[in-house]
């Protein structure tokens, strides 16, 4: 939106002008049932350091009164797009009072209002990350200008108002209309960790009880129709092992009066750290059975939330270029707490990172936006789309290394004495690489510049040189190693990213396996620095070839890892005999990088999935690779094969689903896994029979939400229509219901469905936020390629007026998500490059647009490494006599690039 940006100058002359003391803040929410708009009254003490003008920050329709120091000023004059003009302040204190009327929201920004189709009541939340505080009251709208805030609101009778301050004592007060609910002032914290949640809530509430007798309590929250899905034990017992593991850890007491939880509806991200009031999507209160990679990530985005109220609310960073502090500490801290915490439900939680969240890191820092994980952030549109993979994993990444480099406690003593000199405040990188000095006796200096100030991904590869000797062949090994070194390699960085490629310091693991009664075990561990480009590792000359040598084993530093090709082969044949799931999971993260690089045919890849998935006793890496294949077969295969390779891959979670185990997690998955991909008659006719009740497997709950997901593909292939996504609406009339049914009609494989839902994305703007997003994922579908052809023309032709005219979360929604990213040839690069070189699309706008625009080139590039297998595969059978391989043989080998891990050109 025009004239809704704020620059780094501009804030940081805001903030040497001002120190800012108090917001009393009263809202009237008594018409939230009926919508509109809410009166918002603001009266804020700050003081100024010289007489001057600056400007407040506040997006309203109306606007009713403005009192400076007493004097009122002309709201027509001083008000323009979201800024009040404030001129003439006084040197001191100041005081200035704001009264205007706000607008309640469906976009999941500011104050979004969300009326529940069970009991038809509206629920409201707050949501002010990055700058949307002002959508609710008059603010200084940066994280380094700090105050107390006091919050009175006005809400009708029998509503719960939730703040960061505890509830007063006595309840609400009764008003004229409905009760006065007045909250305590909060400690001093910026402005978009504040928050006010309304409405008639269902709870339960508990206490964390601390070692030295401190008494925290706990609330946890959700709309009355989730209330008998709500696992609010399980919740509580994830949020106390935190507590414990943060409060040893930190070393400072939990920094505020009470710690709710509320899972809101239709939250844009998937959670927010609210002081002492965090909010958390709903669908993590599950209403169907999941997998217990499920109740994984959501314990880990309740430690992510609770950690944050040390790192980024106590401690706060003084602009957004730091952001990385806030969130790359959070998912790293949250990620250990699963794994060191005495008696977590999942020590093996470093495995999920690997797989998952790396992976999302890996993906971000090689498309033409990658930057510094501390990026230069110059204005509020540059944040907007900063919330990416480097900025959470990447940095969450390198402090694991951190932490490899200079101990784990010296790591956590460096953070104890951060928060107690930074108490309330706001920091700079140094404020916390000079409290590790401190406490580690390393200079980092050199280690922040080679990693948080430069961007790119690094290429490890084992240099192996061996000679045939006695002891030969251990596993399936051979030889003894003559050398044995690691090669770096800093790849250019994608064409459009700003910087060089640099060699950096590395902290890793190299790790020996060898076959032992089938299985493969590690038999010896070298932890060591990697640094510049060849690190020679003598501790292995002389030994016996081991069969596998994995670099970067427990996945300590963050680097591109290549097998040599020895030590791929044995992986081919043997990936899911590992012992331990996080070697494993690192190979997967391999073969997945090599197939995305084309250095891995996708028809190789599949071999490789289907030879060793059944062997993955991870179930989050069981559904990782599901999710992988299917991208893989969809973008990344010739297109003259993928319907062989789909065809495969169907056939294959048809068969896994009736030979899993009744009842476990692998059912569950593999049942989604057919739902996402079946094709031929007799997997859809499974599905329908699952649906209807006419078939079953043995152990599998077809409970609510498999059945939309099976009628989802059915919808998709044409076997049903609106009749069958109406019944199923009547059977689950809840909101969930609604966004299931809105993606299942946006899906239907005819010309007017797609019509009608890009005009309802498009062409109209009053679809709330989930609903919208449900139907952006309906429309697109890759198996109706022909179908969404016409729209590429025509998103291009909407776009840059789409992103003017909506808000940043709704934009970014259409602009990523309608992306013609199925079609995957030369003309959308072509459409693609005329629209940036005439659209003149803003920063933020084309940094979207040319990050989709990578993955589709990266799909061609990969289509034609595939392709070119292809043929390499035709006339070895030619040559041999023979008509290829068949189905359920090993995987041939993967080719001159995949052994050597020769780049692919043109990267």
């Amino acid at each position: 939106m025009p004239g809704t940006n704020l620059t780094r100058a501009e804030a940081q002359e805001r903030a040497r002008l001002l120190t800012v003391d108090a917001y009393e803040i009263e809202l009237d929410l008594s018409n939230a049932q009926e919508g509109g708009t809410f009166r918002s009254e603001t009266t804020v003490r700050f003081d100024a350091a010289e007489a001057g003008d600056t400007f407040i920050d506040l997006v309203a329709p109306t606007v009713h009164g403005i009192e400076l120091n007493g004097h009122p000023l002309d709201a027509d004059s001083v008000f323009a797009d979201s800024r009040i003009a404030l001129s003439g302040l006084a040197a001191g204190a100041n005081e200035l009072r704001v009264v205007a009327d706000c607008a309640y929201t469906n976009t999941g920004e500011g104050l979004h209002r969300f009326v529940d189709p069970v009991d038809e009541q509206a629920y409201l939340y707050t949501q002010f990350e990055v700058p949307d505080a002002r959508r609710v009251f008059a603010s200084f709208e940066q994280p380094d200008l700090k105050a107390t805030f006091r919050f009175t609101v006005r809400a009708p009778e029998g509503w719960t108002v939730i703040s960061n301050s505890p509830a007063p004592a006595q309840g609400a007060d009764a008003g004229d209309t409905g009760n006065v609910w007045r909250f305590p002032p909060t400690p001093r914290i910026s402005s978009y960790i504040t928050a006010v949640i309304a409405g008639p809530y269902h709870s339960v509430h508990s206490s964390w009880e601390g070692d030295d007798g401190r008494s925290v309590p706990l609330g946890i929250y959700c709309r009355p129709s989730l209330a008998e899905f709500l696992d609010a034990e399980d919740i509580f017992a994830v949020t106390r092992q935190g507590f414990d593991w943060f409060q040893e850890k930190f070393d400072y007491p939990y920094p505020f009066a009470k710690y709710d939880q509320l899972f809101v509806p239709e939250f844009n991200a998937g959670a927010m750290e609210n002081a002492g009031a965090v909010t958390i999507r709903d669908q993590y209160v599950f209403r169907s059975k999941v997998t217990d990679a499920a109740y994984e990530t959501r314990a880990e985005t309740i430690l992510h939330e609770l950690a944050h109220m040390w790192f980024g609310d106590l401690v706060t960073m003084e602009w957004w270029n730091d952001l990385w502090l806030n969130e790359s500490f959070a998912t790293y801290t949250s990620i250990a707490c699963q794994a060191y915490a005495p008696g977590s439900r999942w020590p093996h939680s470093w495995t999920s990172f690997a797989n998952q969240m790396k992976t999302w890191a890996y993906r971000q820092d090689q498309l033409p936006s990658t930057h510094p994980i501390m990026a230069e952030i110059r204005d509020l549109d540059d944040v907007l789309v900063n919330f990416d993979g480097i900025t959470y994993a990447k940095g969450a990444s390198v402090l694991k290394q951190l932490v490899a480099y200079v101990g784990m406690d010296e790591f956590f003593e460096g953070v104890q004495h951060y928060f107690k000199q930074h108490e309330w405040g706001n920091t700079q990188l140094p404020d916390l690489l000079g409290a590790l000095e401190q406490t580690s006796g390393r200079d980092l200096k050199t280690w922040s510049k080679a990693w948080l100030e430069t961007a790119g991904i690094n290429v490890l590869r084992p240099l192996v040189e061996t000679e045939a000797g006695e002891g030969a062949g251990a596993g399936e090994g051979g030889g003894v190693l003559t050398r044995f070194a690691v090669r770096q390699e800093a790849p250019p960085l994608p064409a459009g990213a700003t910087g060089s490629p640099v060699l950096r310091p590395h902290r890793i693991a190299v790790g020996t396996y060898d076959l032992v009664d089938g299985k493969l075990v590690r038999t010896d561990r070298i932890e060591l620095d990697v640094d510049g480009e060849l690190t020679e590792v003598p501790q292995l000359t002389g030994r016996p070839r081991p069969a596998v040598i994995l670099l970067n084993d427990d996945d300590l530093s963050y680097a591109k890892v290549r097998l040599d090709p020895e030590s791929l082969a044995n992986v081919t044949r043997h990936l899911g005999d590992f012992t331990e799931s996080l070697p494993r999971a690192l190979c997967w993260a391999s073969a997945w990088d090599m197939t995305r690089d084309g250095e891995l045919p996708t028809r190789d890849y599949l071999d490789l999935v289907l030879s060793g998935i059944g062997k993955e006793s991870d179930i989050g890496v069981v559904q990782t690779l599901h999710r992988q294949v299917r991208l893989a077969l969809e973008l990344y295969a010739a297109p003259e094969w993928r319907t062989t390779g789909l065809a495969r891959w169907s056939e294959a979670t048809r068969e896994r689903l009736l030979d899993a185990e009744p009842g476990s997690d692998h059912q569950l998955a593999w049942a989604r896994a057919l739902a996402a991909t079946a094709r031929s008659d007799e997997q859809l006719s499974l599905l329908s029979g699952l649906l209807d009740g006419s078939a079953g497997v043995a152990g599998l709950a077809v409970d609510t939400e498999l059945r939309w997901a099976l009628l989802l593909r059915l919808v998709v292939m044409g076997r049903a229509d609106e009749k069958e996504i109406a019944a199923e609406l009547e059977r689950d009339a809840t909101s969930a219901g609604e966004r299931h049914a809105a993606a299942a009609r946006a899906a239907r494989p005819t010309a007017e469905a797609k019509a009608e839902a890009w005009a309802s994305v498009v062409e109209d703007d009053k679809l709330p936020n989930a609903v919208q997003e449900a139907v952006i994922s309906g429309f697109v579908q890759t198996d109706q390629r022909e179908l969404l052809a016409p729209y590429t023309a025509k998103y291009f032709a909407a776009l840059k007026g789409v992103w003017e005219s909506r808000s940043h979360e709704m934009a970014q929604q259409i602009a990523i998500g309608l992306y013609p990213s199925p079609q995957v040839r030369m003309s959308t690069l072509e459409a693609t490059d005329a629209w940036l070189a005439t659209a003149e699309p803003s920063a933020a706008l084309r940094r979207l647009v040319v990050e989709s625009r990578d993955g589709v080139d990266r799909a061609l590039r990969a289509q034609s490494a595939d392709a070119a297998a292809g043929r390499d595969r035709g006339r070895r059978a030619v040559c041999a006599g023979g008509g290829g391989r068949g189905r359920g043989s090993g995987p041939a080998p993967a080719g001159p690039g995949a052994a050597s891990g020769a780049r692919v050109r043109g990267r």
